[in-house]
């Protein structure tokens, strides 16, 4: 039986339910004609001109996106404005476009809990736990093994995809860390979670100067974690292999193909 795109939105539906998403949000269908049929999917963090070119290139009928192209308003879709251009692309080429960005961030097998099963965590919980306390933003565990920050930040270095920002890191290199709380994506709105105070360092992205200079004063003075900053394209990235599993073992007989086009922003760094 042809597999339709409407019946591959039940899966993802499944898989990452849109009552999950945070209320600004943007998850879903943004592009993609339900009725069509779909048997060849691309996972990719962002939809930007890169991915859709090599999803309409490789003969995808659907680009899963981690990021909404959509996220904030916009008043045209004329084709010289990018958003517009990517849209149209997709349209004529009839691929759908798909967002799974925080509805996916949440669940067991999401982006966080990815990479606190990469870095080998242990007695992992969410930070902002749901009602079944499962489900929830960010996690928290401890390492097998106590380590130093350095060799976290090195191990960190190892487990991401390369990018031109690397790991930046708050706070002595020999500093003892066993339990770790960790955000993919943007974090700096759980700085100031108990569980995130009471780690001994906060892994995130996307950290600006002053909710890390106040996290670190502040610890200072009353204790809290040492900071890892990572790539926000990088730290999101990890999942997409373990929803291409999911994708897979529901639909032995969809191709399902993981983009390794680097869509972080920065290309590189001079460093002082």
């Amino acid at each position: 039986m042809t597999l339709r795109l409407a019946d591959l939105l039940e899966t993802i539906e499944r898989l990452w339910p849109l009552a999950g998403a945070e209320p600004w949000d943007a998850p879903g269908l943004v592009a993609g004609d339900p009725a069509d049929p779909v048997e060849r999917v691309l996972l990719a963090v962002d939809a930007v001109a890169a991915t859709v070119d090599e999803a309409v290139d490789s003969g995808a009928q659907l680009l899963i996106a981690h990021h909404p192209l959509l996220l904030r308003g916009v008043t045209s879709v004329a084709e010289d404005r990018y958003k517009g251009a990517l849209l149209a692309r997709l349209i004529r080429a009839r691929c759908g476009l798909v967002a799974a960005h925080t509805n996916a961030d949440v669940v067991g097998s999401g982006t966080s809990a990815v990479l606190a099963e990469r870095l080998g965590l242990v007695d992992v919980e969410p930070i902002v736990p749901s009602a079944d306390g499962v489900h929830g933003l960010g996690r928290v565990g401890r390492l097998p093994e106590p380590t130093r920050l350095g060799r976290l930040a090195r191990l960190l270095a190892e487990v991401l995809p390369p990018t031109a920002t690397g790991v930046r890191a708050a706070g002595p290199f020999d500093l003892p860390v066993e339990t770790v709380a960790l955000c993919g994506g943007a974090g700096d709105s759980l700085l100031a979670d108990p569980r995130v105070r009471a780690a001994d360092v906060y892994i995130t992205s996307d950290l600006r100067h002053h909710p890390a200079s106040e996290a670190r004063e502040q610890s200072v003075l009353g204790g809290g974690p040492a900071l890892l900053d990572v790539s926000h394209w990088a730290s999101e990235w990890l999942w997409l292999d373990r929803a291409a599993e999911e994708l897979r073992a529901a639909h032995p007989d969809l191709e399902v193909v993981v983009s390794d086009l680097r869509t972080d922003p920065w290309d590189f760094q001079v460093v002082q």
